[in-house]
């Protein structure tokens, strides 16, 4: 069973595979080494695709899309409850 989670309420700071920089994306949280939104890995896993699908579709291991959903999975943002 899925976990949904809603990507506004995710707070990146922590992560070590996130990094947001003011110059790339306008400071939006990418995973590490790309453009790739984070908030756009767990809106693909939460719509149904499968962790394989998303590792193919933006070329990020499986091993890190599954970190970034676990990591998204226990770390909301605490502002908002």
């Amino acid at each position: 069973m899925r976990t949904i989670i809603d990507p506004k309420l995710v707070d990146w700071t922590d992560c070590p595979l996130v990094e947001r920089k003011p110059l790339k994306l306008s400071g939006v949280p990418i995973v590490k080494h790309t453009r790739v939104q984070a908030d756009s890995i767990v809106e693909n896993y939460e719509s149904g695709s499968p962790v394989e699908e998303i590792s193919e579709n933006f070329s990020i291991s499986e091993e890190i899309i599954r970190e970034l959903l676990a990591f998204a999975a226990t770390h909301r943002n605490s502002l908002v409850r």
